[in-house]
């Protein structure tokens, strides 16, 4: 049995008062960095070959299904705003769009679908295909990666379970184990919260490395609402000591903090 699916390692939860629900939940919580910790140098090598592709010109794909699937459209979708990097990353989830918000029966059971899903955007040897599964047994994200590693794609993956059949057809397998759920089976929990943060690290990462970062700073970020012309008014305020009136001001002239950094920059 995989130890995703394993025994929870509390019983009686109905029996539990909130309060202890809550606390154990959290203690749970708390070992996912320390699982984490352990794979940080596969995680360095995929991040390492990303970046190389990226920089040629290549993009970044997730597959998965179910949370999975979500969590890899999720990490996707904010990169754009965060990094202004359009159509880099790309999520792709077992069932179409339509799975984003409710499960799709059967999507996942497919193994040829996800290369059938990938079609679409023309993915190709300059590109990283990254499956996403916590059991580590997900036929949509095997075949996925099988498929790619056939065409010469560079593969990785994420999952929460050991010698995973995911990880067989991944050049770099991250297996982060967490254990069991605190509910048995619910990998939505520690399993996603270990995804979440990998996925974070290595598009992170990865955009830090590409230049979309000056400093701490998200300097490509889109400039979409109030608040995020509040946070780009500080950084330029911050990066160059101006007042509020003229940061603002420079802003919105130039359409994104970078463009003001870069322009003061060549007036010096």
């Amino acid at each position: 049995m995989n130890t995703t699916e394993s025994s929870s390692n509390y019983h009686h939860l109905e029996k539990m008062s909130v309060r202890d629900l809550l606390i154990n939940i959290n203690k749970e919580d708390k070992s996912v960095p320390v699982a984490i910790e352990k794979v940080i140098p596969i995680i360095e090598k995929l991040v390492h070959a990303l970046v190389e592709k990226m920089e040629s010109g290549g993009r970044l794909f997730y597959i998965g299904a179910g949370t999975s699937g979500r969590l890899g459209i999720l990490d996707a979708s904010e990169i754009p705003p965060t990094y202004g990097m359009q159509g880099k990353v790309i999520g792709i989830i077992a069932g179409g769009d339509q799975a984003i918000r409710r499960a799709v029966e059967h999507a996942e059971d497919d193994p040829t679908q996800a290369w059938k899903d990938l079609q679409p955007h023309q993915i190709n040897k300059q590109d990283v295909l990254i499956g996403i599964a916590a059991s580590g047994k997900t036929p949509y994200v095997i075949g996925g990666l099988k498929d790619a590693q056939a065409k010469g794609i560079v593969t990785g993956c994420i999952t929460c379970n050991d010698n995973s059949e995911v990880g067989k057809h991944a050049d770099y397998a991250i297996e982060v184990v967490v254990g069991p759920e605190f509910v048995t089976g619910s990998t939505r929990m520690k399993a996603g919260t270990a995804q979440k943060l990998v996925l974070n690290m290595i598009s992170t990462t990865a955009m830090i490395k590409l230049g979309r970062v000056i400093g701490n700073k998200m300097v490509d970020m889109q400039l979409t609402n109030n608040k995020l012309i509040d946070r780009g008014t500080r950084m330029i305020m911050d990066e160059l000591s101006v007042e509020q009136e003229t940061a603002e001001a420079l802003l919105k002239e130039f359409g994104s903090v970078r463009k003001v950094l870069d322009h003061h920059q060549s007036t010096r």
